[in-house]
């Protein structure tokens, strides 16, 4: 089964066929030069290997596992920098957004709308990204069956919404620990929607650090490559020049310097899945 074609912007596509994709940014803007400097990275990067990629950063953090973290520079400034990117680098760009009121200034900087994970049940937010005039990617909560996230694209399709991606993050098992079910990727095709995989948020461990979240970077690559066998049209990946300095989810962040090698990992699998006729498809 082909999942659903989404669009952003003039030349991206993600599902129904097209080639894998990358979502790729920090978890949130660190400040203007930094953000934008990653981002041209990223793109340079694009461009060289030729990947569809969309840039994605946090302009609030507004589920921190502590009132004192960071959360970043808040709506205004956040938007004002994602759109100078935008601009600078000709990629699109995706923020997630926590409050119906943060969502038509967001769908005037951005290109796609992301509803955390903590949120996909939350109906009014869901009825507000969908009326914006914007895809939106929809994050898979951690306490949800896949199948249910049928109600949650159906939610943003009811608002008008018809360019949907659903997202696997990793489903909670006990506490601080995530695990990913990879028939969950096959369930989610099955709905009107494009298919990402985040590899890094699937590593992670709520609040596993007390204060904070922890993570287990070293499994993202055989994440990846699992995901991307089974068949997905996107990644989802938190970048960092430096990881260990990064502002959030700094454990399971992925190193800018080792994503090259990663995507060929991807690609590699996403070969693989390409190349088997699914059952009760078309010859």
């Amino acid at each position: 089964m082909l999942t659903r074609s989404i669009r952003l912007g003039s030349r991206l596509r993600i599902g129904g066929g097209a080639p894998l994709a990358l979502i790729a940014g920090p978890c949130v803007i660190e400040g203007e030069t930094f953000t934008l400097r990653l981002a041209e990275r990223l793109a340079a990067l694009a461009s060289r290997r030729r990947i569809p990629l969309v840039f994605k950063a946090s302009f609030d953090k507004a589920n921190r596992t502590s009132g004192a973290s960071f959360r970043g520079p808040g709506l205004g400034e956040g938007l004002r920098i994602l759109a100078r990117i935008r601009r600078a680098t000709g990629l699109p760009v995706t923020t997630d957004v926590h409050e119906t009121r943060q969502v038509p200034a967001a769908a005037e900087a951005v290109d796609l709308l992301q509803i955390p994970a903590f949120l996909a049940r939350q109906t009014d937010l869901l009825a507000a990204a969908g009326r914006a005039g914007r895809p939106v990617n929809l994050k898979k909560a951690q306490f949800m069956a896949p199948e249910d996230m049928a109600h949650a694209v159906a939610k943003v399709r009811a608002a008008g919404a018809r360019d949907v991606l659903v997202t696997e993050r990793g489903t909670s098992f006990g506490y601080h620990n995530l695990v990913v079910d990879m028939r969950s990727l096959e369930a989610l095709r099955r709905l009107p929607a494009a298919v990402v995989f985040d590899a890094t948020h699937s590593v992670q461990r709520p609040a596993g650090l007390g204060a904070s979240s922890g993570g287990d970077r070293e499994y993202v690559p055989a994440l990846v490559r699992a995901a991307c066998a089974v068949g997905v049209d996107a990644l989802f990946l938190e970048v960092h020049p430096d990881p260990a300095r990064a502002k959030s989810d700094g454990t399971n962040a992925w190193p800018l310097r080792d994503l090259e090698a990663l995507w060929d990992q991807a690609l590699a699998a996403d070969a693989v899945a390409r190349s088997v006729r699914r059952p009760g498809s078309r010859p």
